[in-house]
């Protein structure tokens, strides 16, 4: 083994990361396979920096020599004007949520995308792709949207508190699906009579941000229902659809498998879904 996969580093870039469990799905993958691996968290929060110190958190993490950094919220965004190079997928989401550092360059990627599409097909398959009602057009939003689109979704209804957000992201969408009909709709009663599934993509039901995201008569129990929330893993929305009958998918699989795409790129190896997934399960039992 070289001396690179014997000393691999990587972090997470974000606000209020604490309690992310990305870390320690990285190095036990990395430990399984007998890599030494350090996965740091550089909090916003915790050094008391703001989204403009990102150039500065991105030239400390390559000079301490880290493979590369995960990125979140509220950074997915932000961070692309300091990068040098983009895939594909990240240049058309607009987002991403891991830079690697090759050869004197930050690359960009995005595995959200991948990470909640792999979760959709392995939790609810066969799930109605003839319409879904998206909440919210955030960072999250737009790869989620992205991922049920790129999945054969025919049309989604976008649905953000900023409809000049729900619009930008609509106006992506078509661009990128043009076979797909994707509208804004200010309001979720209309569009919840009307739709196959749901697809949550803000913050609401986190512990820090308690409740649900629209009103529990909405549901229907025919309807699908996607989380991205994963702390807690079962949320609000998810116990109300689960009481009336709907088939629910919660967010740990698209925070595995965003981590397993996170993992390729890093370390150059293939990881373990189904260890990760194991993994994943024993961190939030």
């Amino acid at each position: 083994m070289d001396t690179f996969l014997r000393n691999l580093k990587a972090g997470l870039i974000g606000s209020g990361i604490q309690a992310s469990l990305t870390p320690a799905m990285h190095m036990r993958e990395g430990a399984s396979q007998g890599l030494g691996y350090e996965y740091q968290l550089i909090d916003l929060n915790e050094l008391q920096v703001s989204v403009d110190q990102l150039p500065k958190l991105l030239a400390e993490s390559e000079a301490r020599g880290l493979a590369g950094v995960n990125i979140t919220h509220p950074c997915k965004q932000a961070v692309i004007p300091f990068l040098d190079e983009l895939s594909d997928d990240a240049r058309s989401l607009g987002a991403v949520n891991t830079v690697v550092f090759k050869q004197g360059k930050r690359i960009g990627h995005n595995t959200d995308w991948w990470g909640f599409a792999q979760s959709f097909k392995r939790g609810l398959p066969g799930a109605d792709l003839r319409s879904a009602v998206q909440l919210g057009a955030g960072g999250a939003g737009v790869a989620t949207a992205y991922a049920i689109l790129s999945l054969g979704l025919q049309k989604l209804m976008v649905i953000d508190r900023e409809m000049e957000r729900a619009e930008q992201l609509a106006e992506k969408m078509t661009a990128l699906f043009p076979q797909a009909q994707v509208v804004t709709c200010a309001q979720a009663e209309e569009a919840m009579e009307d739709t196959c599934g749901l697809i949550h993509a803000t913050p609401t039901g986190m512990e820090n941000y308690p409740g649900l995201p629209l009103p529990a008569h909405l549901l229907q129990p025919a309807h699908w229902v996607a989380e991205i929330v994963y702390f807690p893993l079962e949320t609000e929305l998810l116990k109300e659809a689960s009481r009336i009958g709907c088939r629910v998918l919660n967010g740990g699989g698209m925070a595995v498998f965003q981590a397993v795409g996170a993992f390729r790129l890093f370390t150059g190896r293939e990881p373990d879904e189904q260890r990760m997934l194991d993994h994943f399960k024993t961190l939030t039992s």
